[in-house]
């Protein structure tokens, strides 16, 4: 009875735990819309104020096109953009500023029956705003170009080519005897974007200026997720003087809307993270301490959160020419890709508290899908790899269980005999457990193990985006959604109700129509669940299966034999 309830408790807490992330899903989209709807009046400039990480710096008078950068901003019309594609990227940068105003990435359809229309990671459209940018604040009045500027372009269409492997972008702006050439590099195959401003300096003084790197994004998010998943800002790196612990924080919209971030950080990053998809500024030299800062702006009258870091004061001499370097990831979040970038970029994939079981699962995982080149499969070998390592634990659970369902006669005659006398029944019930060396609470050990698994598998497939739009077999095209015919959440409840045919049956009459139930609700609970994490529930009750049957037929035979001999 006892072991029943504990089933009951621990099914009940997991559904409540699911809702939960459910629910604040919903609400965080909420508070994210209600911190969109601030006014103009609580807003804060759109460029970092101050203090670098090695000492104040003016604010920029020399920017912009003559007059400074207090002309009007705003976005340049699309036939004014310069359009750059790669074989993965299709992009558009402003010549207001040199900001990527747009990137859609190719290789990664927003759903499977529209191929042709890719994910659209960053845009400026009315209401919506998600932009890289990046410029030069100069110090003592030295001329710098910051995202307002005008830059003057060479050509308005950019493509890369068969036969080649990187494409630079350049724009150009001039004043004053200084003249910065802001050059975007990209690689074939490649997400990641070297941009680089070349300041040359032709006065009789020299120059000395920060580079600035910045995402600036609007609180909202469009649409809605049935499970949550965290959408806002993340920052990394080492406190500078501070020896080699990392520093991995997340700071969200609404975080950003009442503080402001400021930390001097060296081999750092810092990006805004969503699901599947990231972008992230790093510093071109892991070594070099920049100031992580936060923003909350205005553009076009809606509210605007900006993550940056802002570089040392770099100096030219007369005649002289610096490059400063950065680099800017836009693309999904694929682990073998972020981890060389930047210490802890693979962060960005974030598989919650339980992170130290999904990683081993997602290692598995990856190794046994370059091995069959299937991600359905490679879960079907994950599962069986999982109940080989709990093979004992479980075994021992089967073996109590199967004592227990041969003494379930036994269970019921103390019931009827002893039902006006609770106290007194329990006491029958634990003579009865010692002589027959069972454990009650033995049933519950399976579901135990499977919990956290269960869980860390769930956030494998919702944060890797190697399995998103990953197909198995025949009906299912993408082990990320729900099964659209529900066949696997049937299996599923079907082998939930043949796991339960080998179960004790329940004393209580009340507890007993509550299982029969159990897996009618499950499978209804499992068919809105990833396909993917049907797939493994369902594998691993027939292995399940297979394991208690032989099991409890031995323990059967034993009792038997014991039986006959006394």
């Amino acid at each position: 009875m006892e072991q029943r309830r504990l089933i009951l408790i621990i099914a009940l807490g997991f559904v409540l735990i699911l809702l939960w992330q459910a629910w604040l899903g919903e609400n965080r989209s909420e508070m994210d819309s209600s911190a969109s709807g601030a006014t103009s009046s609580q807003v804060a400039d759109d460029l970092p104020t101050g203090d670098g990480p090695d000492e104040s710096v003016d604010r920029p008078s020399g920017a912009g096109v003559p007059g400074g950068s207090d002309d009007m901003p705003g976005a340049a019309s699309d036939d004014k953009r310069i359009t750059v594609e790669t074989d993965v990227l299709s992009l558009a940068i402003d010549p207001v500023g040199g900001t990527l105003v747009q990137a859609d990435l190719l290789e990664y359809p927003v759903t499977l029956d529209q191929p042709d229309h890719p994910v659209r990671l960053l845009e400026d459209s009315q209401g919506f705003t998600y932009i890289a940018q990046s410029g030069l604040l100069g110090r003592n009045d030295a001329p710098a170009p910051d995202h307002h500027a005008q830059f003057e372009i060479q050509e308005s269409a950019y493509q890369l080519v068969d036969g080649e492997s990187v494409l630079e972008v350049p724009l150009v702006w001039e004043r004053d005897g200084v003249r910065v050439t802001k050059t975007f590099i990209f690689k074939r195959g490649s997400y990641a974007i070297d941009v680089r401003h070349t300041v040359e300096n032709t006065t009789d003084a020299e120059w000395r200026g920060q580079q600035y790197r910045q995402l600036t994004r609007s609180g909202s998010t469009p649409g809605m997720q049935l499970m949550y998943t965290y959408t806002g800002g993340v920052y990394a790196g080492t406190p500078a003087g501070g020896g080699d612990r990392l520093n991995y924080e997340k700071i969200d919209f609404e975080e950003m809307g009442k503080i402001r971030l400021d930390k001097n950080l060296e081999d750092g990053w810092a990006g805004i993270i969503q699901h599947y998809f990231m972008s992230a500024w790093v510093p071109a030299d892991a070594q070099q301490v920049n100031q992580y800062y936060t923003l909350k702006s205005d553009r076009d009258g809606f509210p605007v959160y900006s993550m940056g870091l802002l570089s040392p004061t770099a100096t030219v001499g007369p005649g002289s020419t610096e490059t400063l370097e950065s680099i800017l990831y836009v693309g999904p979040k694929i682990q073998s890709d972020l981890e060389p970038l930047a210490t802890g970029m693979h962060l960005a994939v974030d598989f919650g508290i339980l992170t130290f079981i999904s990683e081993p699962i997602f290692w598995l995982l990856d190794l046994f899908h370059d091995w069959v080149g299937n991600w359905g499969w490679a879960i079907v070998m994950v599962t069986l790899v999982i109940k080989l390592i709990f093979l004992w634990p479980s075994a021992v659970s089967y073996r109590s269980m199967a004592r227990m369902r041969a003494v379930t006669p036994k269970m019921q005659a103390l019931k009827e005999r002893f039902s006006d006398d609770k106290q007194r029944l329990s006491q029958e019930m634990m003579k009865l457990y010692q002589k027959e060396k069972i454990n009650p609470l033995g049933g519950c050990l399976p579901i135990l193990i499977q919990i956290p698994v269960f869980i860390a598998l769930y956030w494998v497939l919702v944060e890797s985006v190697e399995l998103r739009q990953a197909p198995w077999i025949l009906w299912i095209e993408d082990l990320t959604q729900r099964d659209p015919y529900f066949i696997l959440p049937l299996l599923m409840g079907l082998s939930m109700w043949a796991q339960q045919r080998l179960n004790p049956a329940p004393v209580d009459p009340m507890q007993k129509k509550i299982f029969q139930w159990l897996p009618v609700v499950f499978t209804v609970f499992f068919a809105f669940f990833p396909a993917g994490l049907v797939l493994y529930w369902f594998v691993n009750n027939l292995l399940s299966i297979i394991q208690q049957a032989i099991i409890t037929r031995r323990v059967e035979r034993q009792m038997a034999a014991k039986k006959g001999s006394s």
